[in-house]
């Protein structure tokens, strides 16, 4: 079973460049579940219901969020479907769903949306304890547990994949739009990484205007964040190998599209 897991997709070109090249990626990879973070696929932040139907469309079968979720005000519109997840973490009560379990196969796969609590400027609950409840209560329904853990603090990412280690099948962070070099498959056989990076323009910062981006930090002044006009979309991710029998992961690799 190959799951192919696609960063932060960055604003519209960045989804129109995913719905042309996924159904070929698939294909030549033989990709039988796609993940993918859209959490600022809208303008660089939120989610439409256009965006929503597009990439589903185009093959993602598992749609995840972030801090950004409550970006655009229609997400309410479709907050409710089941293929697509905010942070299992906000306050008990919040519209949504946290988490969701699929067929893949035969099989049941399990995905679960957390977000960090270190430098995000979001009242969240506890990832570690919430991700511990669900996998308690999911962990005899699914086949494999999926994690996309979007945090800002590599240290919050790193000490959830070692906290996770044997209890769930893969975390992969979300959020900081770049791509790092340490995907392994941890002592207890569970893929992790980092950040997986973005589906965004190759020229900005990290998804961003250069020029917007450069003046904040030159200026210490307020400026705009806009979703950089580069026309050519960098896409990165991961694909996860696993066992077609007993869904143990087997290889676990970034991609670059």
């Amino acid at each position: 079973m190959n799951i192919l897991i696609l960063g932060d997709i960055i604003g519209e070109s960045s989804v129109k460049r995913v719905k042309e090249i996924l159904p070929n990626v698939i294909k030549k990879n033989n990709i039988d579940f796609v993940i993918a973070n859209g959490e600022n696929s809208a303008g660089g932040m939120g989610i439409t219901a256009k965006i929503y139907k597009d990439l589903v469309l185009a093959g993602v079968n598992v749609i995840t969020m972030g801090n950004h979720t409550w970006g655009k005000k229609e997400i309410f519109n479709i907050i409710d479907n089941q293929n697509l997840l905010r942070p299992a973490n906000y306050p008990k009560g919040v519209v949504g769903n946290g988490y969701g379990i699929y067929n893949c196969l035969n099989k049941k796969i399990a995905v679960i949306n957390l977000i960090g609590r270190a430098s995000m400027n979001v009242l969240s609950e506890n990832p570690f304890l919430v991700a511990d409840d669900i996998v308690n209560k999911i962990k005899d329904k699914a086949d494999a547990i999926i994690v996309d853990f979007h945090a800002e603090a590599t240290a919050e990412k790193i000490a959830m994949g070692y906290y996770l280690d044997g209890k769930v099948t893969c975390v992969f962070g979300t959020h900081t739009h770049v791509a790092t070099a340490d995907e392994t498959i941890l002592e207890k056989g569970t893929a992790y990484i980092t950040d997986i990076g973005m589906s965004g323009p190759k020229k900005s910062v990290i998804g961003m205007d250069v020029g917007a981006s450069v003046k904040r930090f030159v200026t210490t002044l307020p400026e705009r964040y806009k979703v950089s006009d580069d026309k050519e979309v960098i896409c990165n991710g991961c694909i996860l190998k696993l066992n077609s029998e007993s869904c143990r992961v087997e290889k676990f690799s970034r991609i670059k599209l």
